[in-house]
């Protein structure tokens, strides 16, 4: 029996459920990265974020390839920059809601409103 369609879609948000993984993604949506330069730019272990690209390598979002002794990652599919977009968006409404409650709240303190 084929899995559904959400279940298969709650893997792949809780593939994206750490901030390594976050970070890794949105550098590659600008160019590939060889291994020495992702760490240099995310501040993690070297065996963790071996693990996080092992991870994204697995779930097909990744691909590594190797060059003059080097290995380099580059993003699977290109897509991946639009969701990162539109979390920021979202994220973005979300915080202007966020003041705008607080807007609100704040002057009700002075009524019983």
């Amino acid at each position: 029996m084929a899995r559904p369609l959400y279940e298969a879609k709650a893997d792949f948000f809780r593939t994206l459920g750490h901030p390594a993984r976050i970070r890794v993604l949105e550098l590659l949506c600008d160019r590939e990265y060889a291994v020495h330069e992702l760490l240099s730019e995310i501040d993690i272990e070297p065996s963790n974020l071996s693990h996080q690209l092992s991870l994204l390598r697995r779930t097909g979002l990744i691909a590594q390839t190797r060059r003059d002794g080097q290995v380099f990652y580059s993003i699977s599919a290109p897509e991946i920059r639009d969701l990162l977009l539109a979390a920021r968006a979202i994220l973005l409404d979300v915080i202007r809601d966020n003041d705008v409650l607080k807007r609100e709240l704040s002057s009700r303190r002075r009524g019983v409103s």
